[in-house]
């Protein structure tokens, strides 16, 4: 399996993005695929989730109200709207998957740089 993120770039403060992260290969047993961010200097960063059984989704408090994670099962895509962007939502951001069973991250992709100017 492996996860492609793109979707990433600058944006002004204040301002949208939209994420998408495809699963490429067998992705049937994923149980929840999330967004974490990893701002420089600091350590990576849980961001949300959706349940692939339902669709629900979680949320970091920092962004609740901003973001939007979705899912499309026919493309095997995630995505993440991010809206009323400002600087502290600079970072890599980077998709993964975790399958049943595990209770962690399985897979990750190569992550997507996003940076917010002022």
């Amino acid at each position: 399996v492996r996860l492609v993120e793109s979707g990433g770039g600058l944006v002004q403060a204040g301002g949208s993005l939209n994420l998408s992260c495809v699963a490429l290969g067998n992705t049937f047993n994923f149980r929840t695929m999330k967004w974490y961010r990893q701002a420089p200097g600091k350590e990576r960063e849980y961001v949300a989730q959706i349940f692939t059984a339902d669709g629900n989704t979680m949320y970091v408090d920092s962004v609740k109200g901003r973001f939007t994670i979705s899912r499309a099962p026919d493309l095997n895509t995630v995505f993440l709207r991010m809206r009323r962007m400002n600087r502290d939502d600079r970072a890599v951001y980077y998709c993964s998957a975790e399958e049943y069973g595990t209770g962690w991250a399985n897979y990750w992709g190569q992550g997507t740089q996003v940076t917010v100017s002022s």
